[in-house]
């Protein structure tokens, strides 16, 4: 079976600027659609699938500005390229702030189209599948609500406090953790609980750049830096100035931008691409990782100077399976996010199939999660999700991890019973999770004759984390050590 085409279309009122493109991107195996005004083109939005959006700034009745934040708003994972006259390189820039993904000023060249086409796809690709931010970022139904965040186990508890701690100072974070984590969500927290919420937040994923245009993306180029660079342009430092740069998958940077990297974090200050003025700038930069940097500076293909730079605040996001007791939540809220996504009235999830979600392993963390919980209530046939309208992997069990056994039965969330307001189903939640987590840690004492240090490492959280877990529940330590 053959790929799919990636489906792009083209916004904009020149009748030859459509066709040059249409033949150019269908020339390089895309399916290209063309809309000769804005207003065709969020009509065309609404009824079928895009990839990628290319419009003029500048059109009659809805220009490229207000087809942007509609295209955004729509989905915001799904790039949107301007294109400019010399003229209005200043709306541009105003529009990558917005959140479109680049901009490319007429007369363009074919081969510049090709790369932020290339480029803009390839990002699509590795982002989040969610539709509506992060997979976690909306508020929840049940679990915390502080700082968009999802959980009330100890692993988000301690996060909690580290953003409380850090979001509203200038100071550098490094957020590692597996993919799927969250890491975009816990950056974007920490730039809107800052003096920097009203100042731009960009974002920048280094495994979707080509290793030869790191340079000019980061930093921006100057008229005649190279083939192509017809007008010179802004990078993303520049463009963040006053905010924050979220530099994600930072391990995929090449060694040599390392050190013109390391020099704007110690100065605050570098210079385009073929360019000679210093332009100095004021960035919060917070950067994400899923590799181990120790490892890579060991190997030789990390700086350890850089590394120390990053790793001013260093925040790890517990991986799923460390934060089982935070399941429910999830589910709670994906299932509340998929009826109004999918029109449908699922009132819960049967306790047999929470239980074995909360024993999965989920490699791929709370967005394997959350496409699993979309699957299942697409295709339940009852009011509520069954085991039976789980993926095969999961309903055997063949992917679960041995430990301590969840007794999610009686925390199985049921919309149906719920209260009628948000507030009321979330204090339902919490009172359920109040007495999963007590059983749990009862079982876990129990296991390890009240010894708090190894109970933790059983539940695989700190010990500090167990600590305050107890006295929040009103556990007596008992610590044998």
């Amino acid at each position: 079976m053959l790929p799919e085409k990636k489906q792009i279309l083209v916004v904009d009122d020149e009748a030859n600027l459509r066709r040059v493109l249409s033949a150019q991107l269908g020339r390089d195996g895309y399916e290209v659609h063309t809309a000769e005004d804005g207003e065709e083109g969020l009509a065309f939005l609404k009824e079928h699938h895009i990839d990628l959006v290319i419009t003029d700034l500048r059109m009659p009745k809805v220009d490229g500005m207000d087809l942007l934040r509609a295209a955004l708003r729509d989905d915001p994972s799904r790039p949107v390229v301007l294109l400019t006259a010399h003229g209005t390189v200043d709306n541009a820039v105003e529009a990558l702030k917005t959140g479109a993904f680049d901009y490319i000023t007429k007369p363009f060249d074919q081969n510049e189209v090709r790369v932020v086409v290339k480029k803009a796809l390839r990002t699509r690709d590795l982002a989040s599948a969610d539709a509506t931010r992060d997979v976690s970022a909306a508020q929840p139904r049940g679990g915390s609500d502080r700082f968009g965040i999802i959980g009330e186990s100890p692993p988000i508890q301690e996060l909690y406090a580290i953003l409380e701690r850090v979001a509203d100072t200038p100071t550098t974070v490094l957020i590692s953790g597996e993919s799927g984590t969250g890491k975009e969500l816990v950056a974007r927290a920490l730039h809107e609980n800052s003096g920097r919420r009203d100042r731009p937040f960009i974002k920048v994923n280094c495994a979707a750049i080509p290793k030869d245009l790191m340079e000019s993306e980061l930093f921006g180029y100057e008229r005649g830096a190279f083939t192509g660079a017809v007008a010179s342009k802004p990078g993303r430092f520049e463009l963040a100035s006053g905010g924050t740069l979220f530099l994600d998958e930072i391990g995929e940077i090449p060694n040599e931008m390392q050190v013109k990297l390391l020099r704007v974090l110690q100065e605050s200050e570098f210079e385009r691409v073929g360019g000679i003025k210093t332009i100095h700038v004021d960035v919060r930069l917070v950067a994400a990782t899923n590799r181990d940097l120790k490892r890579e500076i060991a190997a030789g293909t990390f700086r350890e100077d850089l590394f120390y730079r990053l790793n001013v605040v260093p925040i790890a996001l517990p991986a799923l399976r460390d934060r089982r007791s935070d399941i429910p939540h999830l589910c709670a809220h994906f299932v509340a996010k998929f009826n109004a996504r999918l029109k449908k009235s699922i009132e819960g999830i049967e306790p047999e199939a929470l239980e074995r979600l909360a024993s999965h392993a989920w490699p791929g963390n709370i967005r394997e999660l959350e496409n699993v919980v979309e699957r299942a209530l697409l295709f339940a046939d009852g009011a509520r999700i069954r085991l039976d309208d789980l993926p095969e992997e999961i309903r055997s069990g063949a992917t679960s991890t041995p430990g301590v056994s969840l007794p999610l039965a009686a925390a199985a969330v049921d919309t149906s019973a719920a209260p009628s307001t948000p507030d009321g189903l979330k204090e339902q939640v919490k009172a359920a999770m109040s007495k999963l987590e007590r059983d749990l840690i009862e079982r876990a004492l129990k296991q390890t004759h009240g010894n708090v240090t190894h109970a933790a490492r059983l539940l695989k959280i700190s010990r500090k984390g167990l600590q305050l877990k107890m006295k929040e529940l009103n556990l007596r330590e008992r610590d044998a050590e």
